[in-house]
Protein backbone atom coordinates (compact mmCIF):
# COMPACT_ATOMS: atom_id res chain seq x y z
CA UNK A 1 0.00 0.00 0.00
CA UNK A 2 1.36 3.46 -0.77
CA UNK A 3 1.82 5.37 2.43
CA UNK A 4 2.27 9.08 1.96
CA UNK A 5 0.12 11.97 0.80
CA UNK A 6 1.89 15.16 -0.31
CA UNK A 7 3.98 14.95 -2.33
CA UNK A 8 2.26 11.64 -3.22
CA UNK A 9 4.78 8.86 -3.36
CA UNK A 10 4.65 5.12 -3.21
CA UNK A 11 6.51 3.33 -0.50
CA UNK A 12 9.61 1.64 -1.80
CA UNK A 13 8.61 -1.19 -4.14
CA UNK A 14 8.90 -4.73 -2.90
CA UNK A 15 11.99 -6.42 -4.21
CA UNK A 16 11.13 -8.36 -7.35
CA UNK A 17 12.11 -11.84 -8.33
CA UNK A 18 11.13 -11.87 -11.99
CA UNK A 19 7.44 -12.67 -11.69
CA UNK A 20 6.10 -10.94 -8.58
CA UNK A 21 5.33 -7.35 -7.67
CA UNK A 22 3.62 -5.16 -5.10
CA UNK A 23 4.02 -1.89 -3.26
CA UNK A 24 5.22 -1.63 0.30
CA UNK A 25 7.60 0.13 2.60
CA UNK A 26 11.29 -0.53 3.03
CA UNK A 27 11.71 2.36 5.46
CA UNK A 28 13.21 1.73 8.86
CA UNK A 29 11.25 2.42 12.02
CA UNK A 30 9.76 0.94 15.15
CA UNK A 31 6.97 -1.61 14.90
CA UNK A 32 3.49 -0.28 15.56
CA UNK A 33 2.72 -2.14 18.76
CA UNK A 34 3.77 -5.67 19.64
CA UNK A 35 1.38 -8.43 18.58
CA UNK A 36 0.20 -10.82 21.28
CA UNK A 37 1.95 -14.19 21.28
CA UNK A 38 4.73 -12.65 19.14
CA UNK A 39 7.35 -15.20 18.16
CA UNK A 40 11.04 -14.42 18.52
CA UNK A 41 12.15 -13.07 15.14
CA UNK A 42 14.92 -14.65 13.16
CA UNK A 43 17.22 -13.07 10.62
CA UNK A 44 17.23 -13.59 6.86
CA UNK A 45 19.84 -16.27 7.40
CA UNK A 46 17.65 -18.18 9.86
CA UNK A 47 16.00 -21.58 9.37
CA UNK A 48 14.61 -22.09 5.88
CA UNK A 49 10.90 -22.76 5.39
CA UNK A 50 9.74 -26.36 4.97
CA UNK A 51 10.60 -27.88 1.58
CA UNK A 52 7.94 -27.51 -1.10
CA UNK A 53 6.64 -30.61 -2.85
CA UNK A 54 5.26 -29.72 -6.30
CA UNK A 55 1.57 -30.68 -6.39
CA UNK A 56 0.02 -32.62 -9.24
CA UNK A 57 -1.55 -30.73 -12.15
CA UNK A 58 -4.48 -32.52 -13.75
CA UNK A 59 -5.71 -30.62 -16.80
CA UNK A 60 -4.78 -27.88 -19.24
CA UNK A 61 -7.53 -25.39 -20.02
CA UNK A 62 -8.14 -23.64 -23.31
CA UNK A 63 -8.86 -19.90 -23.43
CA UNK A 64 -11.16 -17.85 -25.65
CA UNK A 65 -12.99 -14.53 -25.92
CA UNK A 66 -10.11 -12.33 -24.78
CA UNK A 67 -11.27 -8.83 -23.94
CA UNK A 68 -10.14 -5.52 -22.48
CA UNK A 69 -11.55 -2.05 -21.96
CA UNK A 70 -10.49 0.71 -24.36
CA UNK A 71 -9.01 2.69 -21.48
CA UNK A 72 -9.34 3.57 -17.80
CA UNK A 73 -12.62 2.44 -16.23
CA UNK A 74 -12.41 3.71 -12.63
CA UNK A 75 -10.40 6.60 -11.23
CA UNK A 76 -10.30 8.91 -8.25
CA UNK A 77 -11.25 12.55 -8.37
CA UNK A 78 -9.84 15.77 -6.93
CA UNK A 79 -6.11 15.24 -6.26
CA UNK A 80 -6.13 11.43 -6.36
CA UNK A 81 -2.84 10.65 -8.09
CA UNK A 82 -2.98 6.87 -7.84
CA UNK A 83 -5.65 4.18 -8.07
CA UNK A 84 -5.01 0.48 -7.60
CA UNK A 85 -5.85 -2.78 -5.74
CA UNK A 86 -9.56 -2.90 -6.64
CA UNK A 87 -12.18 -5.18 -5.12
CA UNK A 88 -14.90 -5.87 -7.69
CA UNK A 89 -18.39 -7.27 -6.99
CA UNK A 90 -21.21 -8.15 -9.38
CA UNK A 91 -24.47 -7.45 -7.55
CA UNK A 92 -27.97 -6.37 -8.49
CA UNK A 93 -27.21 -6.09 -12.19
CA UNK A 94 -24.24 -3.77 -11.72
CA UNK A 95 -20.53 -3.92 -11.06
CA UNK A 96 -19.38 -2.34 -7.79
CA UNK A 97 -15.73 -1.39 -7.26
CA UNK A 98 -13.75 -0.34 -4.18
CA UNK A 99 -10.06 0.53 -4.49
CA UNK A 100 -7.08 2.27 -2.90
CA UNK A 101 -6.38 5.93 -3.60
CA UNK A 102 -5.96 9.29 -1.88
CA UNK A 103 -8.30 12.28 -1.87
CA UNK A 104 -7.42 15.52 -0.15
CA UNK A 105 -11.00 16.04 1.05
CA UNK A 106 -10.96 12.70 2.91
CA UNK A 107 -9.26 13.17 6.25
CA UNK A 108 -6.85 12.38 7.75
CA UNK A 109 -4.16 12.64 5.10
CA UNK A 110 -3.32 9.13 3.98
CA UNK A 111 -4.64 6.28 1.87
CA UNK A 112 -8.42 6.13 1.36
CA UNK A 113 -10.73 3.47 0.01
CA UNK A 114 -12.87 4.83 -2.82
CA UNK A 115 -16.09 3.50 -4.35
CA UNK A 116 -17.74 3.62 -7.77
CA UNK A 117 -20.29 1.53 -9.69
CA UNK A 118 -21.31 0.91 -13.29
CA UNK A 119 -23.38 -1.37 -15.52
CA UNK A 120 -20.44 -3.62 -16.41
CA UNK A 121 -16.67 -3.97 -15.97
CA UNK A 122 -16.09 -1.52 -18.84
CA UNK A 123 -18.31 1.10 -17.18
CA UNK A 124 -19.19 3.88 -17.37
CA UNK A 125 -18.63 4.12 -13.62
CA UNK A 126 -20.06 6.74 -11.28
CA UNK A 127 -17.98 9.55 -9.80
CA UNK A 128 -15.67 8.15 -7.15
CA UNK A 129 -16.33 8.81 -3.49
CA UNK A 130 -14.28 8.02 -0.37
CA UNK A 131 -15.98 5.45 1.87
CA UNK A 132 -13.24 4.53 4.37
CA UNK A 133 -10.27 6.62 5.52
CA UNK A 134 -7.84 6.57 8.42
CA UNK A 135 -9.39 6.43 11.87
CA UNK A 136 -7.00 8.97 13.43
CA UNK A 137 -6.21 6.43 16.13
CA UNK A 138 -5.18 2.79 16.50
CA UNK A 139 -3.47 0.63 13.88
CA UNK A 140 -5.24 2.33 10.93
CA UNK A 141 -4.83 5.91 12.12
CA UNK A 142 -3.48 7.22 8.81
CA UNK A 143 -3.97 4.64 6.06
CA UNK A 144 -6.70 2.30 4.81
CA UNK A 145 -6.01 0.37 1.60
CA UNK A 146 -6.30 -2.94 -0.32
CA UNK A 147 -10.03 -3.59 0.19
CA UNK A 148 -11.61 -7.02 -0.21
CA UNK A 149 -15.35 -7.56 0.30
CA UNK A 150 -17.78 -10.38 0.91
CA UNK A 151 -21.47 -10.33 1.78
CA UNK A 152 -22.96 -12.68 4.39
CA UNK A 153 -26.72 -12.43 4.63
CA UNK A 154 -27.51 -8.72 4.46
CA UNK A 155 -24.14 -7.59 5.81
CA UNK A 156 -21.03 -6.61 3.86
CA UNK A 157 -17.61 -7.20 5.39
CA UNK A 158 -14.62 -5.26 4.13
CA UNK A 159 -11.15 -6.56 4.95
CA UNK A 160 -8.55 -3.84 4.53
CA UNK A 161 -4.92 -3.03 5.24
CA UNK A 162 -4.33 -0.38 7.88
CA UNK A 163 -1.25 1.50 9.05
CA UNK A 164 -0.88 4.25 11.62
CA UNK A 165 1.94 6.16 9.94
CA UNK A 166 4.26 6.22 6.95
CA UNK A 167 7.39 5.01 8.76
CA UNK A 168 5.66 1.87 9.98
CA UNK A 169 8.30 -0.92 9.91
CA UNK A 170 6.22 -4.10 9.67
CA UNK A 171 3.26 -2.19 11.05
CA UNK A 172 0.77 -2.98 8.29
CA UNK A 173 -2.06 -5.11 9.64
CA UNK A 174 -5.48 -6.36 8.52
CA UNK A 175 -8.69 -4.82 9.83
CA UNK A 176 -12.37 -5.46 9.15
CA UNK A 177 -15.40 -3.18 8.86
CA UNK A 178 -19.09 -3.95 8.29
CA UNK A 179 -21.86 -2.23 6.36
CA UNK A 180 -25.45 -2.75 5.23
CA UNK A 181 -24.98 -0.95 1.91
CA UNK A 182 -21.27 -1.15 1.09
CA UNK A 183 -20.94 2.62 1.51
CA UNK A 184 -21.26 3.49 5.22
CA UNK A 185 -18.81 1.43 7.25
CA UNK A 186 -18.41 0.57 10.93
CA UNK A 187 -15.03 -0.65 12.12
CA UNK A 188 -15.26 -3.98 13.92
CA UNK A 189 -13.16 -5.79 16.53
CA UNK A 190 -12.86 -2.60 18.58
CA UNK A 191 -10.91 -0.99 15.72
CA UNK A 192 -8.10 -3.44 16.36
CA UNK A 193 -6.46 -5.56 13.66
CA UNK A 194 -7.58 -9.13 13.13
CA UNK A 195 -4.26 -10.16 11.55
CA UNK A 196 -0.81 -8.80 12.38
CA UNK A 197 2.64 -9.79 11.11
CA UNK A 198 3.72 -13.15 12.51
CA UNK A 199 7.30 -12.03 13.06
CA UNK A 200 8.67 -15.43 12.01
CA UNK A 201 11.47 -13.78 10.03
CA UNK A 202 12.38 -10.09 9.89
CA UNK A 203 13.37 -9.27 6.33
CA UNK A 204 14.62 -6.19 4.53
CA UNK A 205 11.11 -5.81 3.15
CA UNK A 206 9.28 -4.23 6.10
CA UNK A 207 5.72 -4.17 4.77
CA UNK A 208 4.15 -6.52 7.33
CA UNK A 209 0.72 -8.12 6.85
CA UNK A 210 -1.99 -7.02 4.42
CA UNK A 211 -3.12 -7.18 0.77
CA UNK A 212 -5.86 -9.55 1.86
CA UNK A 213 -8.62 -11.23 -0.16
CA UNK A 214 -11.72 -12.89 1.35
CA UNK A 215 -14.09 -15.66 0.19
CA UNK A 216 -17.23 -16.91 1.92
CA UNK A 217 -17.64 -20.65 1.38
CA UNK A 218 -19.71 -23.27 3.23
CA UNK A 219 -19.99 -21.11 6.32
CA UNK A 220 -16.28 -20.27 6.43
CA UNK A 221 -14.55 -16.99 5.68
CA UNK A 222 -11.32 -17.83 3.86
CA UNK A 223 -8.77 -15.01 4.05
CA UNK A 224 -5.64 -14.98 1.89
CA UNK A 225 -3.00 -12.33 2.63
CA UNK A 226 0.62 -11.21 2.38
CA UNK A 227 2.94 -11.40 5.37
CA UNK A 228 6.51 -10.37 4.61
CA UNK A 229 7.55 -11.73 8.02
CA UNK A 230 6.06 -15.17 7.36
CA UNK A 231 8.33 -18.19 7.52
CA UNK A 232 7.33 -19.56 4.10
CA UNK A 233 7.67 -16.25 2.22
CA UNK A 234 10.37 -15.75 -0.37
CA UNK A 235 13.41 -13.81 0.81
CA UNK A 236 11.85 -10.68 -0.76
CA UNK A 237 8.69 -11.18 1.32
CA UNK A 238 6.47 -12.59 -1.44
CA UNK A 239 3.97 -15.20 -0.29
CA UNK A 240 0.26 -15.74 0.25
CA UNK A 241 -1.08 -17.34 3.43
CA UNK A 242 -4.57 -18.61 4.20
CA UNK A 243 -6.61 -18.49 7.40
CA UNK A 244 -10.26 -19.40 7.74
CA UNK A 245 -12.88 -18.89 10.44
CA UNK A 246 -16.64 -19.17 10.86
CA UNK A 247 -16.47 -15.78 12.57
CA UNK A 248 -16.04 -12.88 10.10
CA UNK A 249 -13.99 -11.08 12.78
CA UNK A 250 -11.63 -14.05 13.22
CA UNK A 251 -12.02 -13.99 17.01
CA UNK A 252 -12.70 -17.73 17.32
CA UNK A 253 -12.66 -21.01 15.39
CA UNK A 254 -9.59 -19.95 13.42
CA UNK A 255 -7.74 -22.47 11.28
CA UNK A 256 -4.49 -21.96 9.39
CA UNK A 257 -3.44 -23.72 6.19
CA UNK A 258 -0.25 -25.66 6.68
CA UNK A 259 1.54 -28.62 5.15
CA UNK A 260 -1.13 -31.00 6.50
CA UNK A 261 -4.12 -28.89 5.52
CA UNK A 262 -6.20 -26.69 7.80
CA UNK A 263 -5.50 -26.99 11.52
CA UNK A 264 -6.90 -24.99 14.48
CA UNK A 265 -4.65 -22.22 15.81
CA UNK A 266 -4.90 -20.22 19.01
CA UNK A 267 -4.29 -16.86 17.30
CA UNK A 268 -4.03 -15.40 13.81
CA UNK A 269 -0.28 -14.73 14.07
CA UNK A 270 0.93 -18.29 14.60
CA UNK A 271 3.98 -19.25 12.49
CA UNK A 272 3.14 -19.12 8.79
CA UNK A 273 4.48 -22.36 7.38
CA UNK A 274 2.78 -22.59 3.98
CA UNK A 275 2.32 -20.14 1.14
CA UNK A 276 -0.10 -20.99 -1.68
CA UNK A 277 1.53 -18.77 -4.29
CA UNK A 278 4.73 -16.74 -4.36
CA UNK A 279 3.21 -13.33 -5.05
CA UNK A 280 2.14 -9.99 -3.69
CA UNK A 281 -1.23 -8.25 -3.92
CA UNK A 282 -3.17 -11.31 -5.10
CA UNK A 283 -6.93 -11.81 -5.35
CA UNK A 284 -8.92 -15.04 -5.44
CA UNK A 285 -12.35 -16.57 -5.90
CA UNK A 286 -14.10 -19.93 -5.66
CA UNK A 287 -15.27 -21.66 -8.86
CA UNK A 288 -18.37 -23.57 -7.76
CA UNK A 289 -18.74 -25.72 -10.89
CA UNK A 290 -15.18 -27.02 -10.61
CA UNK A 291 -14.64 -27.09 -6.82
CA UNK A 292 -11.51 -25.00 -7.27
CA UNK A 293 -9.91 -21.83 -5.96
CA UNK A 294 -8.59 -19.43 -8.60
CA UNK A 295 -5.79 -17.09 -7.45
CA UNK A 296 -5.01 -14.08 -9.65
CA UNK A 297 -1.54 -12.59 -9.26
CA UNK A 298 0.67 -10.33 -11.35
CA UNK A 299 3.43 -11.89 -13.44
CA UNK A 300 5.70 -10.62 -16.22
CA UNK A 301 3.10 -10.65 -19.00
CA UNK A 302 -0.10 -9.80 -17.15
CA UNK A 303 -2.21 -11.62 -14.58
CA UNK A 304 -1.65 -15.32 -13.99
CA UNK A 305 -4.50 -17.36 -12.52
CA UNK A 306 -3.34 -20.33 -10.45
CA UNK A 307 -5.82 -23.04 -9.43
CA UNK A 308 -6.05 -25.13 -6.25
CA UNK A 309 -8.53 -27.80 -5.24
CA UNK A 310 -10.54 -27.31 -2.04
CA UNK A 311 -8.06 -28.93 0.35
CA UNK A 312 -4.97 -27.48 -1.36
CA UNK A 313 -3.48 -30.87 -2.23
CA UNK A 314 -3.27 -30.43 -5.99
CA UNK A 315 -3.59 -28.03 -8.90
CA UNK A 316 -6.63 -29.23 -10.89
CA UNK A 317 -5.65 -27.05 -13.89
CA UNK A 318 -2.55 -25.50 -15.36
CA UNK A 319 -2.27 -21.74 -14.78
CA UNK A 320 -3.99 -19.39 -17.21
CA UNK A 321 -2.57 -16.01 -18.28
CA UNK A 322 -4.70 -12.89 -18.78
CA UNK A 323 -2.27 -10.79 -20.86
CA UNK A 324 -1.90 -7.05 -21.06
CA UNK A 325 -0.40 -4.05 -19.32
CA UNK A 326 -0.31 -3.94 -15.53
CA UNK A 327 1.34 -2.01 -12.73
CA UNK A 328 -0.31 -3.32 -9.57
CA UNK A 329 -2.32 -6.26 -8.24
CA UNK A 330 -5.54 -7.39 -9.93
CA UNK A 331 -9.11 -7.46 -8.62
CA UNK A 332 -11.23 -10.36 -9.87
CA UNK A 333 -14.84 -9.73 -10.87
CA UNK A 334 -16.68 -11.87 -8.28
CA UNK A 335 -20.07 -12.51 -6.71
CA UNK A 336 -20.89 -11.06 -3.26
CA UNK A 337 -19.63 -14.30 -1.68
CA UNK A 338 -16.34 -14.06 -3.56
CA UNK A 339 -17.27 -16.78 -6.07
CA UNK A 340 -16.80 -16.84 -9.83
CA UNK A 341 -19.89 -15.59 -11.69
CA UNK A 342 -21.60 -18.55 -13.33
CA UNK A 343 -21.12 -18.58 -17.10
CA UNK A 344 -24.51 -18.07 -18.72
CA UNK A 345 -23.90 -20.32 -21.73
CA UNK A 346 -21.79 -23.16 -20.30
CA UNK A 347 -21.86 -23.20 -16.49
CA UNK A 348 -20.09 -26.58 -16.21
CA UNK A 349 -17.31 -26.20 -18.76
CA UNK A 350 -16.43 -22.50 -18.89
CA UNK A 351 -15.46 -19.84 -16.37
CA UNK A 352 -15.13 -16.13 -17.09
CA UNK A 353 -11.93 -14.66 -15.66
CA UNK A 354 -12.15 -10.87 -15.55
CA UNK A 355 -9.90 -8.52 -13.63
CA UNK A 356 -9.58 -4.81 -13.02
CA UNK A 357 -5.98 -3.70 -12.48
CA UNK A 358 -3.78 -0.62 -12.59
CA UNK A 359 -2.12 -0.31 -15.99
CA UNK A 360 0.14 2.74 -15.78
CA UNK A 361 1.81 5.21 -13.47
CA UNK A 362 1.16 8.82 -12.64
CA UNK A 363 3.75 11.57 -12.81
CA UNK A 364 4.90 10.59 -9.34
CA UNK A 365 5.44 6.95 -10.29
CA UNK A 366 2.34 5.68 -8.51
CA UNK A 367 0.15 2.95 -10.09
CA UNK A 368 -3.07 4.21 -11.64
CA UNK A 369 -5.34 3.94 -14.72
CA UNK A 370 -7.40 0.91 -13.70
CA UNK A 371 -8.55 -1.03 -16.77
CA UNK A 372 -10.54 -4.18 -17.44
CA UNK A 373 -9.00 -7.36 -18.88
CA UNK A 374 -10.51 -10.80 -19.22
CA UNK A 375 -11.00 -14.08 -21.05
CA UNK A 376 -12.92 -17.33 -20.72
CA UNK A 377 -11.17 -20.53 -19.62
CA UNK A 378 -12.80 -23.60 -21.12
CA UNK A 379 -12.64 -27.35 -20.56
CA UNK A 380 -13.36 -27.37 -16.81
CA UNK A 381 -15.26 -30.70 -16.87
CA UNK A 382 -17.26 -29.35 -13.96
CA UNK A 383 -20.64 -30.13 -12.38
CA UNK A 384 -19.41 -33.64 -11.58
CA UNK A 385 -20.67 -33.71 -7.98
CA UNK A 386 -23.78 -32.58 -6.14
CA UNK A 387 -21.84 -29.68 -4.60
CA UNK A 388 -20.71 -28.57 -8.05
CA UNK A 389 -24.28 -28.89 -9.33
CA UNK A 390 -25.07 -25.71 -7.41
CA UNK A 391 -23.64 -23.91 -10.43
CA UNK A 392 -26.70 -25.15 -12.35
CA UNK A 393 -29.10 -23.19 -10.14
CA UNK A 394 -31.74 -21.58 -12.35
CA UNK A 395 -30.73 -23.32 -15.57
CA UNK A 396 -33.19 -25.17 -17.80
CA UNK A 397 -32.22 -28.40 -19.54
CA UNK A 398 -33.85 -31.33 -21.34
CA UNK A 399 -35.54 -33.87 -19.07
CA UNK A 400 -35.71 -37.66 -19.56
CA UNK A 401 -39.44 -37.32 -20.27
CA UNK A 402 -39.00 -35.04 -23.29
CA UNK A 403 -40.04 -32.11 -21.16
CA UNK A 404 -37.76 -29.55 -19.52
CA UNK A 405 -36.23 -29.36 -16.05
CA UNK A 406 -35.09 -26.28 -14.15
CA UNK A 407 -32.75 -26.59 -11.15
CA UNK A 408 -34.20 -24.69 -8.19
CA UNK A 409 -32.84 -24.98 -4.66
CA UNK A 410 -30.88 -28.12 -5.54
CA UNK A 411 -33.99 -29.88 -6.86
CA UNK A 412 -35.78 -30.04 -10.20
CA UNK A 413 -38.93 -28.38 -11.43
CA UNK A 414 -40.26 -30.36 -14.37
CA UNK A 415 -42.17 -28.30 -16.95
CA UNK A 416 -44.43 -29.84 -19.56
CA UNK A 417 -43.78 -26.85 -21.78
CA UNK A 418 -40.19 -26.03 -22.63
CA UNK A 419 -41.15 -22.43 -23.42
CA UNK A 420 -42.36 -21.94 -19.84
CA UNK A 421 -39.16 -23.41 -18.43
CA UNK A 422 -37.09 -21.10 -20.62
CA UNK A 423 -39.12 -18.08 -19.52
CA UNK A 424 -38.57 -18.98 -15.89
CA UNK A 425 -34.89 -19.95 -16.20
CA UNK A 426 -31.75 -17.82 -16.10
CA UNK A 427 -30.23 -19.80 -18.96
CA UNK A 428 -30.93 -22.80 -21.19
CA UNK A 429 -28.60 -25.78 -21.73
CA UNK A 430 -28.77 -27.80 -24.91
CA UNK A 431 -27.58 -30.99 -23.20
CA UNK A 432 -28.36 -32.43 -19.79
CA UNK A 433 -25.42 -32.67 -17.32
CA UNK A 434 -25.14 -36.17 -15.90
CA UNK A 435 -25.32 -34.87 -12.33
CA UNK A 436 -28.88 -33.66 -12.96
CA UNK A 437 -30.03 -37.28 -12.87
CA UNK A 438 -29.10 -37.30 -9.17
CA UNK A 439 -31.40 -34.38 -8.35
CA UNK A 440 -34.91 -35.05 -7.08
CA UNK A 441 -37.95 -33.81 -9.01
CA UNK A 442 -39.65 -31.57 -6.46
CA UNK A 443 -42.68 -30.52 -8.48
CA UNK A 444 -44.17 -30.89 -11.94
CA UNK A 445 -45.78 -28.01 -13.84
CA UNK A 446 -48.37 -29.28 -16.32
CA UNK A 447 -49.64 -27.07 -19.10
CA UNK A 448 -52.92 -25.41 -18.20
CA UNK A 449 -52.48 -25.72 -14.42
CA UNK A 450 -54.86 -23.21 -12.76
CA UNK A 451 -53.51 -19.85 -11.64
CA UNK A 452 -54.74 -17.20 -9.20
CA UNK A 453 -54.08 -13.49 -8.90
CA UNK A 454 -54.04 -11.55 -5.62
CA UNK A 455 -55.55 -8.06 -5.24
CA UNK A 456 -52.06 -6.56 -5.51
CA UNK A 457 -51.51 -8.21 -8.91
CA UNK A 458 -49.16 -11.00 -7.83
CA UNK A 459 -49.83 -14.27 -9.70
CA UNK A 460 -49.37 -17.84 -8.53
CA UNK A 461 -49.86 -21.21 -10.24
CA UNK A 462 -51.66 -23.85 -8.17
CA UNK A 463 -49.83 -27.19 -8.14
CA UNK A 464 -51.24 -30.02 -6.01
CA UNK A 465 -53.28 -27.47 -4.05
CA UNK A 466 -50.11 -25.54 -3.23
CA UNK A 467 -49.15 -22.14 -4.58
CA UNK A 468 -46.13 -21.43 -6.73
CA UNK A 469 -45.76 -17.65 -6.79
CA UNK A 470 -44.57 -16.54 -10.24
CA UNK A 471 -44.93 -12.79 -9.77
CA UNK A 472 -46.56 -11.45 -12.93
CA UNK A 473 -48.91 -12.95 -15.51
CA UNK A 474 -46.18 -13.74 -18.09
CA UNK A 475 -45.33 -17.29 -16.95
CA UNK A 476 -48.97 -18.20 -16.28
CA UNK A 477 -50.10 -16.95 -19.69
CA UNK A 478 -47.31 -18.84 -21.46
CA UNK A 479 -48.42 -21.98 -19.61
CA UNK A 480 -52.04 -21.50 -20.79
CA UNK A 481 -53.08 -21.24 -17.15
CA UNK A 482 -56.45 -19.61 -16.61
CA UNK A 483 -56.02 -16.85 -14.02
CA UNK A 484 -58.73 -16.54 -11.37
CA UNK A 485 -58.91 -13.45 -9.09
CA UNK A 486 -58.94 -14.28 -5.37
CA UNK A 487 -59.29 -12.20 -2.23
CA UNK A 488 -56.36 -11.39 0.03
CA UNK A 489 -57.74 -13.88 2.56
CA UNK A 490 -57.97 -16.66 -0.03
CA UNK A 491 -54.47 -15.90 -1.26
CA UNK A 492 -53.09 -16.09 2.27
CA UNK A 493 -54.69 -19.51 2.90
CA UNK A 494 -52.68 -21.21 0.16
CA UNK A 495 -49.72 -23.26 1.32
CA UNK A 496 -46.62 -22.09 -0.52
CA UNK A 497 -44.32 -24.41 -2.38
CA UNK A 498 -40.83 -24.00 -0.85
CA UNK A 499 -37.61 -23.18 -2.68
CA UNK A 500 -39.28 -22.36 -5.97
CA UNK A 501 -37.92 -18.86 -6.40
CA UNK A 502 -34.69 -18.44 -8.32
CA UNK A 503 -31.99 -16.90 -6.17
Amino acid sequence: MPLSRRPPALLAALALLGTVTACTSAAAGDPVGTPSEQHPPTSDSGPPPPPRVPPRIDLKLAVSDGRQSPGTVVAGVEDAVYNYAPAVMVEGGKVRAWWCSQMGSAKPDGDDILYSEGPGPDGPFSTARAVLSGSGTSFDAMHTCDPSLIKIGDTYYMYYTGASRDNHANGSSVGVASSKDGLSWTRENGDQPIIVPSGDTIRQNTYGAGQQSAIYLDGWVYLMFTDTTGLASHQNGAGQYVLRSRDPMFRKDVEALGAQGFKPVSSTNQPRTRSVVEAFSADWMWIEAASAFAIAHSTDDGTTVTFWNKDFTRHPYEPVLIPGAWKEGPGLVRTPEGHAPVNSTDPCGRVSLDVLRATGVSGTGAPTNIGHFGLDATGLKGCATLDEARALEGFAMPSPERTADVVVGGKLMRFERRSVAEKFARGVLGTRPKVADSLKVAVEVPAGAPAVIAPDGVVGIVLDNKLWVVGSTAVATLNSSAIQPVSAEEWARYQRLPDLALR
